[in-house]
């Protein structure tokens, strides 16, 4: 009798062990790939639940599919999307990806490639030739596509795989990129400003940029007007927040740009009210931290970029 019932455990604990090792590897490509439940499980059917094969027949058949979508997909509106911004040492980028959909601006896939965007585009200007000055280098969507990756695919061949992913059109639209001379230090902001603390490497992504170029006279800290201290840098980057907020269209000349009769119509930065604090303009804080911008450049997904930001190759004084 006993052998009788052993006879039976046996195997359905045989099978409860390889189902769970199943499920494990299942669990596991799902999580690693990001892909639907039943493309995982077809492609450990089809590979003996070898995940390296089963994970490697994902990407061929994701890149395939995404290719065809893609083409499918070419001409639909995209007005949603991220701006991308990352700063890394000397080098500089802010970049626009749009899609359709606000749903699909929140998707993990999308914001992984804007991500990777933004830092291909970092990698891409480290190779660039610099001039002395600060190099200021403008792409546009098909400059973007053509932008090489280190696993030897180019970022169009990346944003197919992602718009096959995430089920409807997207588009790399622009980009700006700075690099400069040690004389020269770069920071950048976005709006939503993350609400924690994000890693330096880690690209930042809102709906609003702002990449800002400026020389430091000094490394000290400045007393802020809420008593708090703050570096150059950090001062730098609440000019970047005043940037995305009051939209500025240029820096503006000390003693040669007059301020605008009308406070509200100001378009020139140094004259505008400082956003942090409207008791001074930004022209004051500037001066008071001994801080120069030599450049600046704001995005705002969705606006229509203007024709200067399209393949720009600039060396600033």
């Amino acid at each position: 009798m006993l052998f009788k019932h052993l006879s039976r455990l046996l195997p359905a604990t045989g099978i409860r062990l390889y189902a769970t090792a199943e499920k494990s590897a299942l669990a596991t490509l799902r999580k690693k790939t990001g892909y639907t439940f039943a493309n995982c499980k077809k492609a450990l059917e089809l590979h003996n639940n070898d995940l390296a094969k089963a994970e490697q027949w994902l990407k061929e058949q994701a890149t395939a599919m995404g290719w065809s979508k893609a083409t499918k997909l070419e001409g639909r509106n995209t007005a949603q999307g991220l701006i991308g911004v990352l700063v890394q040492r000397n080098v500089g980028a802010m970049v626009e990806v749009n899609c359709e959909t606000d749903f699909v601006a929140r998707n993990a896939s999308f914001q992984r490639f804007v991500q990777v965007a933004s830092a291909a585009c970092v990698r891409h200007l480290e190779k660039v030739e610099s001039d002395a000055n600060l190099t200021k280098v403008g792409l546009n969507s098909e400059a973007l596509k053509q932008i090489v990756l280190d696993d030897g695919k180019s970022l169009g061949d990346h944003l197919a795989l992602m718009i096959g992913t995430v089920g409807e059109n997207a588009s790399l639209n622009r980009a700006i990129c700075y690099k400069v001379p040690d004389s020269i230090q770069l920071t950048g902001y976005v709006h939503p400003a993350p609400s924690e603390e994000i890693p330096h490497d880690v690209p930042l992504l809102g709906k609003y940029g702002s990449l800002v170029a400026f020389r430091s006279e000094h490394s000290t800290v400045q007393e802020g007007a809420d008593g708090a201290e703050l570096s150059p840098a950090q001062v730098a980057r609440k000019v970047c927040q005043h940037i995305v907020g009051m939209k500025p269209e240029r820096i503006g000349v000390p003693g040669k740009d007059e301020p605008a009769a009308d406070k509200d119509d100001e378009t020139c930065l140094i004259h505008q009210e400082y956003l942090v604090d409207p008791a001074y303009t930004v022209g004051e804080v500037l001066e008071a931290n001994r801080l120069q911008i030599v450049d600046f450049q704001r995005f705002a997904c969705g606006e229509k970029s203007q024709p200067e930001e399209q393949n720009v190759r600039a060396a600033t004084n």
